[in-house]
């Protein structure tokens, strides 16, 4: 990709627009800068001639940004941020023979990943990783990374999906909330306090329908945007809560949670290992995508519980 010197920004120009866009302030943002105000005011008045806008307006003593500022100001802090990114990011994989950058979902990346991730390391003991967490699709033109873990179809622009396993949830709680409920029918559960996924809010609709139970308040409930703060919810007692299973097996195995009803629930989406065009032979990768495969096929409690179905 060959850019227009011309149309190329200046990170230090745009540094300067975004620190006197904070402060309201050309005076202020030259000290923070370690400039003089006057420099401060040429780099902007130069960003303005080359955009062809006015970016800030004068009043009274203060600069305020004018409405195009206003639309520029969140896209140049995007790039500020991607360009610290990157420069941390080279800075960490230095002193590596080789780096991994992956986009995970968060609560497979705390609850699961993490706990495995020495073994890969110590497999490859020269790579530095970079995890960061991605619930979304995202433009991996945009955003560097590696490959990233996706749960949902199998649909990524510029990028291949391969299946890696496919998810089970399961109805849990405290012990403590079990014995004051002490439900024992799947109808018990309507009408008890219920955690809900934001992002999925018809969970626990499905599986009363699965169940064969006509649900009444099966939208009513707590509601959270992670798996890991409707587990931490669970455990704290607030209510009961349908979690992948293989993100509780250490709960289970110590008695926080425990299983309401041996009645599993596969959702409709799977989990995949994605992977942008041109990054299909990166070595890194290649090894991580073997070894995750490995260790999904090999845990009991894994989201592959139901694969092969």
């Amino acid at each position: 990709m060959k850019l227009s010197r011309r149309l190329a920004p200046d990170v230090i120009t745009l540094q300067a627009f975004e620190c006197a866009a904070r402060h309201g302030s050309f005076t202020q943002a030259a000290t923070e800068l370690n400039l003089t105000q006057s420099a401060v005011s040429r780099q902007i008045k130069d960003l303005e001639l080359q955009l062809g806008v006015l970016l800030f307006e004068r009043i009274r003593q203060r600069v305020v940004l004018s409405e195009a500022g206003r639309r520029f100001l969140p896209e140049v802090r995007r790039l500020l941020a991607q360009a610290e990114e990157l420069m941390v990011r080279t800075m960490a994989a230095a002193r590596a023979d080789q780096s991994l950058s992956l986009a995970c979902l968060p609560t497979f990346g705390s609850r699961w990943l993490m706990p495995r991730l020495p073994d890969f390391l110590a497999r490859h003991p020269d790579t530095i990783v970079n995890i960061a967490s991605r619930s979304q699709p995202f433009d991996f033109e945009e955003q560097t990374f590696d490959l990233a873990i996706h749960y949902g179809q199998p649909v990524w622009a510029h990028a291949t999906c391969t299946y890696l396993c496919s998810e089970t949830i399961v109805p849990v709680a405290s012990p403590a909330l079990i014995r004051t409920f002490a439900p024992q029918t799947y109808a018990d559960l309507d009408g008890a306090p219920l955690l809900h996924m934001a992002t999925r809010p018809k969970l626990w609709a499905l599986w009363f329908g699965d169940a064969g139970v006509d649900p009444k308040a099966a939208y009513r409930g707590h509601r959270f945007d992670q798996f890991s703060t409707v587990i931490e919810a669970a455990l704290a007692g607030l209510g009961f809560a349908l979690v992948p299973l293989y993100l509780i097996g250490q709960d289970i195995a110590a008695n926080r949670l425990q299983v309401v009803f041996d009645k599993p629930f596969r959702t409709e989406n799977n989990y995949y290992v994605v992977v942008p065009n041109g990054k299909q032979e990166n070595p890194v990768s290649v090894a991580f995508r073997s070894w995750i495969a490995g260790e999904v096929s090999a845990s009991p409690d894994a989201p592959a519980i139901l694969a092969g179905d």
